[in-house]
C-alpha cells in the first residue's frame, strides 16, 4: 500500500497552528541536506510523527523535504487516529455452534 494513502484522512484540509509531521520515506540514499533537515525537525525513523508549530520556517523546511514526508493538520491527525482507534476496538465474539442442525422434516 502507498505510504501517502495511509495517512489521507477523510476532513478537509484547514489552517491549523499545528502541524503533523510523519517520515514516510527512508533516510538512506536521500542528499545530506535533506537528512539535515529531518533532523531539524527531529525526524529520525520510518512512520514516526512529530508535531510543529505551523511556521513559515517550519513551511520552508518540509517543502525542501516534501517527498519524504506527509504533513496533517490537527483535525487530519485525530481523524486517522481516531479512525485506526476503531479499527483495533474489541469486538464481540464470533460464536459458531457445531451442533447437528435440528431436523425438521417431521
Amino acid at each position: 500500500m502507498n505510504a501517502f494513502k495511509a495517512y489521507k484522512a477523510c476532513v478537509p484540509i484547514a489552517w491549523s497552528p499545528n502541524l503533523y509531521i510523519t517520515l514516510v520515506r527512508g533516510i538512506p540514499g536521500t542528499r545530506r541536506l535533506h537528512r539535515r533537515t529531518l533532523e531539524a525537525l527531529r525526524l529520525r525513523k520510518c512512520n514516526r510523527t512529530v508535531m510543529r508549530w505551523n511556521t513559515p520556517t517550519v513551511r520552508g523546511m518540509l517543502q525542501q523535504v516534501k517527498r519524504l514526508v506527509v504533513v496533517e493538520t490537527e483535525e487530519m491527525f485525530k481523524a486517522r487516529k481516531e479512525k485506526a482507534a476503531n479499527h483495533r476496538a474489541l469486538r464481540p465474539p464470533l460464536v459458531i455452534s457445531h451442533l447437528p442442525a435440528p431436523d425438521c422434516s417431521s
